[in-house]
């Protein structure tokens, strides 16, 4: 199963850093579902649940607001 890098952090540390095969989050303009290859993309981030998904394995974390970079191979919450 592809996975694809994802990292997590804020202006004072890293939060989370580990591999996933779906992250969701909630941007400005609605629900984001990346997979690995997904489309570069950058978007602002509303409050709310990050969801890291590794196979069966889910990681939560809450997001109070900032930005998602998405790259081919990697996802970076700022």
């Amino acid at each position: 199963m592809k996975s694809i890098k994802v990292s997590i952090v804020s202006s004072s540390e890293e939060i989370y850093s580990g591999e996933a095969t779906m992250v969701f989050a909630t941007g400005t303009l609605g629900e984001l579902g990346i997979a690995p290859g997904h489309t570069p993309l950058l978007a602002g981030l509303t409050p709310g649940p990050v969801r890291v998904q590794d196979g069966s394995d889910e990681k939560t974390f809450f997001c109070s607001g900032g930005f998602i970079e998405v790259q081919p191979d990697i996802v970076t919450f700022l």
